[in-house]
């Protein structure tokens, strides 16, 4: 029995050394175990919330569901900054050589340099007749919309250069937008607002909406922001077909319209220099900020909702900080700016007379220097960068450019979300999931990170109305512990008993008071109100 123990012992040594349960070669073990090392700012470009740490929530369970949906979004950005690696395209701007300048590079030199792909994407259209024009991409950045000063309307895809209509609405024209889709577009014209579909006929007339200047399509919350020469700033939902609301800004003509695309609040900029800040919830401007000497001309929001950009009759480009809403920097140029726009990667592009400057933005500072510049035959009524594509529409009054602006857009777009190469039906699938996840326009905040956070006045409230009706604080008083006794005193059953006791005995007391105070208040409704004694009552009979 001793050798055949013996005999087990060695075998099971053997296959020990040998390193697998079943025999074969010994496993190596990974000199670096886990995943590889990830920077932590990587990471925090791809969260959506923020990093501060809410209250704790009293509940066990809504503290579990907080931790799991707290972890899911760490480990999806966590996965999304890992697969950032193969992205196809990757982002660049245009480096000059030693000595020479980038705004010395004419749009001919870039067009010869880039591929014939790239190179078809800068094109003129010639249309004198009906200029000056203003334009709007859409989301995707595939098709392209022009309004003329004199009724010319046109809807294309400036890719293919295939037009998909063309009309004229015979009266003077404001402005275009796109709205959701690259089906439906929305125009200003002189007395009232206008809808079209993309083979050009009317939808609707919006005849309480006249004399609109601005469109600013707020695509989350499915709302049309409209600003009119009355001084009027009105939302629509376009998903009902409703007006959300209408406030008078006394600030007069409304020229100057942009959007924060982080935020959906509705920048206005004034004749008196200020520059005011929109809800739909709210009657008042949520802030007014003093920006120029002169009349704003133009502004324009980066898609960040970090920085603002400016410009005044004062000739002054001015960068502000929407954070604290303080100065970062300007500058002084020879015209003033009458158009803005910022692309996606955080280029600003201004019209300076008849020259276009694009600027590169380096720490929220403007270089005096301009990126690139371009002349055009006349000056500039609309700018608009186009979504992931490194272009520049300019509209102007000899018709419409398209310039090459290097490094402008993003290189990457999410197909779930934006896909300039979807199809017909998953456009239309699209649209209905758009249609369910829509905002409601009630939570447009200046600042959204309060939407997640525990709205602490209102549980003070609720508490306080709660002591009102019981008449008492149930979480006045602590929860009440038996005492520990000895010899089986303090069995699971036991405690309970107690326990239920005691609160039994609360719960008479109180019921006890409220009876008690109900039959007073009966006793004195039945006896009625005491007589009241006069001064002759001290002769009567005393029976």
């Amino acid at each position: 029995m001793v050798a055949a123990a013996g005999g087990g012992d060695r075998a099971r040594g053997a296959r020990a050394r040998r390193g697998a349960p079943g025999g074969g070669a010994p496993r190596k073990r990974d000199p670096f175990p886990g995943g590889a090392p990830l920077p932590r700012p990587r990471v925090r470009r791809f969260l959506r919330g923020s990093e501060g740490k809410e209250p704790r929530a009293r509940s066990q369970r809504l503290r579990g569901q907080l931790q799991r949906a707290e972890h899911n979004e760490e480990a999806a950005a966590t996965r999304a900054a890992r697969s950032e690696l193969l992205l196809p395209e990757e982002p660049g701007f245009l480096e000059a050589d030693p000595g020479e300048d980038t705004c010395t590079v004419t749009q001919g030199d870039i067009a010869e340099a880039v591929d014939i792909a790239s190179a078809a994407k800068h094109f003129e259209l010639r249309l004198e007749q009906f200029g000056p024009y203003r334009l709007d991409y859409t989301r995707t950045g595939r098709h392209l919309l022009l309004g003329g000063r004199r009724g010319h309307v046109a809807a294309l895809d400036w890719q293919t250069k295939a037009l998909m209509c063309e009309l004229n609405v015979l009266e003077t024209l404001n402005d275009v937008a796109w709205l959701h889709t690259e089906t439906m577009f929305a125009v200003a014209q002189r007395r009232w607002l206008y809808v079209y579909d993309n083979q050009g006929l009317e939808l609707n007339c919006l005849k309480s909406f006249p004399g609109v200047l601005r469109l600013q399509f707020l695509p989350y919350h499915f709302l049309l922001a409209t600003a009119n020469e009355s001084g009027f700033l009105q939302y629509l939902d376009i998903s009902v077909g409703k007006e959300v609301a209408a406030h008078c800004t006394r600030g007069g003509r409304l020229a100057v319209m942009a959007q924060n695309p982080a935020t959906a609040i509705v920048h206005l900029g004034h004749s008196n220099g200020t520059v005011t800040l929109w809800s739909p919830n709210v009657k008042e401007p949520l802030v007014r900020m003093l920006c120029h000497r002169g009349a704003v001309r133009a502004a324009a929001v980066d898609p960040t909702g970090t920085y603002m950009a400016t410009a005044g009759l004062d000739r002054k480009l001015q960068l502000w900080d929407l954070r604290t809403h303080r100065a970062l920097g300007g500058l002084l140029l020879p015209l003033g700016a009458s158009e803005l726009a910022f692309s996606q990667r955080g280029l600003l592009a201004a019209a300076c007379g008849d020259l276009v400057q694009v600027y590169q933005p380096a720490g929220g500072e403007l270089s005096p220097k301009p990126y690139l510049c371009h002349r055009l035959s006349r000056p500039p009524q609309g700018l608009r960068f186009c979504p992931f594509e490194d272009v520049l529409g300019v509209g102007h009054g000899a018709g419409f450019s398209s310039l090459l602006v290097p490094g402008a857009g993003e290189a990457n777009f999410d197909a779930l979300e934006n896909n300039p190469y979807r199809s017909r039906k998953q456009r239309q699938e699209w649209e209905v999931k758009a249609l369910l996840e829509k905002i409601p326009a009630e939570l447009i905040t200046l600042d959204p990170g309060q939407l997640q956070r525990v709205d602490t006045a209102t549980m003070e409230q609720k508490r306080a109305e709660r002591v009102e009706r019981l008449g008492f604080d149930p979480h006045a008083k602590g929860k009440f512990q038996p005492r520990r006794r000895a010899k089986g005193g303090s069995s699971t059953g036991s405690l309970l008993r107690r326990k239920r006791k005691v609160a039994h005995e609360q719960q008479r007391a109180v019921i006890r008071q409220s009876v008690e105070q109900r039959e007073q208040q009966q006793k004195q409704s039945r006896t009625g109100p005491p007589l009241q004694r006069t001064a002759l009552d001290r002769f009567k009979k005393q029976g």
